[in-house]
């Protein structure tokens, strides 16, 4: 079974993993726009700041919240994504709005209902200070907040300072684009699952391609990365959200974050999230997780009960930063050997693919061969789109 036969380092060689001579980088290596407090405190000195962060928004080993305040600049108030401000909330689940600890300012969450700075909560603001941490990952949704943080600044004549970091996965491509019918906070623009670009690339993209609502225009300023170009493979500081907490989860995560639209569990509610699969009856499986509540998971699929599958962290860690593809195996392989297939996908699947057709392909019993070359196309399209507003050098 190719399932199996994948996890063998002969078979690895054999489907074309080779290793990569991008070299490895850390944050000393390559300094993010955080870390180039020369280029952005003139423009907030004697204005009102909003700050859109989480736990990974770090200068070093302060946080750019309190880096701003001993700055003496004035803050206002503090955005957060999904997860939270300091990450411990589950995926999906609502965020509420709080007061930070530490500071004493006020948390407003953009997610949820709320997933847009409202015209009150930019009142009293001047501009808006963004960083985050992304992956890379068309449905991981710190982009689609970006969006709408871009969107109520555009309406409400405030300027975005977008401070820019690496992509652990930006240096490659691939997988479908997006279509409009599906589009959601799992995914709002017209782009591939992974689109090698940095946040801040992926916003002046955002705003060169019209895509805010009414084709408006927002007032952006990125502060560049130093020392960053595609081909460099980054390993993050700090875990971007909870259930990503190494660099195997994030090289497996645009591959098993097709799971969530399905039965596979992902290994949330585990130690080892996004790097194992399994759900209680696959068959042929050689290893067993049950989840359990967790920080950042405390309602995980198949709370509590064993589930049967496969191991991937060394395989995510050795090879999958060599792949530069969707590694599509697992998904076709699964569905091959769930026994009620007529259950496999659920009503999210579609919205994380961009498409139906993936999934049609799939039980249509397309090799991945066959289903990754009906991507190129729009691959090709997007590339000529992304060009344009790349900041650091190509990894082509």
């Amino acid at each position: 079974m190719l399932l199996l036969a994948v996890l063998f380092a002969g078979t690895l060689n054999a489907q074309g993993i080779t290793a990569i001579d991008n070299k490895t980088k850390t944050d000393t290596d390559i300094k993010s726009g955080a870390y180039q407090l020369e280029q952005y405190l003139p423009l907030l000195k004697g204005k009102s700041v909003a700050v859109v962060a989480n736990q990974a928004s770090m200068v070093k080993n302060t946080h750019v919240l309190d880096t701003l305040i001993t700055s003496g600049i004035k803050i206002k108030k503090v955005f957060c994504p999904e997860h939270g401000f300091r990450g411990l909330v589950d995926a999906g689940e609502r965020v509420k709005s709080e007061t930070d600890d530490k500071t004493g300012l006020r948390i407003i969450t953009l997610y949820g209902k709320n997933k847009k700075p409202t015209p009150a909560d930019l009142k009293d603001v001047d501009i808006v200070v963004f960083d985050i941490q992304d992956v890379g990952v068309r449905f991981y949704t710190y982009i689609s907040t970006l969006h709408y943080v871009m969107e109520a600044c555009a309406e409400n004549n405030k300027q975005l300072i977008v401070l820019d970091r690496p992509n652990p996965n930006g240096y490659f491509i691939d997988g479908p684009v997006m279509e409009e019918k599906y589009k959601s906070f799992l995914g709002m623009h017209s782009v591939p699952i992974v689109y090698g670009m940095t946040i801040g690339e992926f916003a002046e993209m955002i705003n060169g391609e019209g895509w805010l609502k009414g084709d408006i225009k927002c007032n952006l300023k990125v502060i560049k990365l130093v020392g960053y170009d595609h081909k460099d493979l980054y390993q993050l500081p700090v875990k971007p959200s909870p259930n990503l907490p190494n660099m195997s989860s994030v090289y497996l995560y645009p591959s098993l974050g097709l799971f969530e639209g399905t039965i596979v569990a992902v290994g949330r509610g585990t130690d080892m999230p996004f790097q194992v699969i399994g759900f209680p009856n696959l068959p042929k499986a050689n290893f067993t997780f049950t989840p359990q509540p967790k920080p950042g998971a405390m309602d995980p699929k198949y709370k509590g009960e064993v589930c049967k599958g496969y191991n991937l962290t060394d395989f995510g860690k050795e090879f999958m930063k060599d792949y530069k593809k969707l590694y599509l195996y697992w998904l076709i392989g699964t569905y091959k050997n769930a026994p009620d297939k007529s259950i496999y996908f659920d009503d999210n699947f579609n919205y994380h693919a961009g498409n139906a057709t993936l999934k049609e392909q799939i039980i249509a019993g397309k090799s991945e061969d066959e289903i990754r070359a009906t991507w190129q196309e729009g691959i090709k399209k997007f590339k000529v789109i992304r060009k344009k507003y790349l900041l650091y050098k190509d990894f082509e």
